[in-house]
């Protein structure tokens, strides 16, 4: 069961409009909100951007930007999510981002790595980022024509991340 902050900002998203997954083509740029996730603050120190959505439903599925400012789609199956969930507080840390930034080239992806498509969560259908190679799905509500929030679930844990998108133009 989940309490405190996690559940507020459950049912927050839960409030939220759904999104169709057509919507969701584009560059998006992400930040995390704070919900007392062991993820909290680590995709901003490690220079997360976003993630890119392709007109054929495919996704890159994390944007990081690399030391030089170009967007790098690393690949999710590298990082078995139960030993980064745990290891959560060293991902905060600057030699986690060092080490993050010097590994850019291994961790690269060869090509998308999750699928967009229309998922119900709690009766709402609504798009959602499934992961190829992860027990990830990222659902997506609507904030405003341009903003949307975003609530990664992993199969098994009860506890739930949240991280704002903004579409980027031009």
């Amino acid at each position: 069961m989940v309490t405190g902050l996690q559940a507020e900002k459950t049912r927050w998203f839960a409030t939220l409009e759904p999104v169709a997954p057509d919507d969701m083509v584009g560059l998006w740029q992400g930040v995390g909100i704070p919900s007392g996730h062991p993820l909290d603050g680590v995709l901003e120190n490690l220079q997360w951007f976003g993630k890119r959505f392709h007109a054929d439903m495919r996704a890159d599925a994390l944007l990081f930007q690399s030391r030089s400012g170009r967007l790098v789609p690393v690949e999710p199956a590298f990082m078995p999510i139960r030993l980064v969930l745990k290891l959560a507080g060293l991902g905060r840390t600057a030699p986690a981002r060092n080490l993050f930034q010097q590994m850019e080239r291994t961790l690269r992806a060869r090509g998308t790595t999750a699928s967009l498509r229309a998922e119900t969560l709690d009766g709402v259908e609504t798009a959602a980022m499934v992961y190829d190679r992860q027990p990830i799905t990222d659902y997506f509500r609507r904030i405003d024509a341009d903003t949307v929030a975003g609530m990664m679930c992993v199969s098994g844990d009860a506890r739930r991340y949240f991280f704002q998108l903004q579409r980027l133009t031009g």
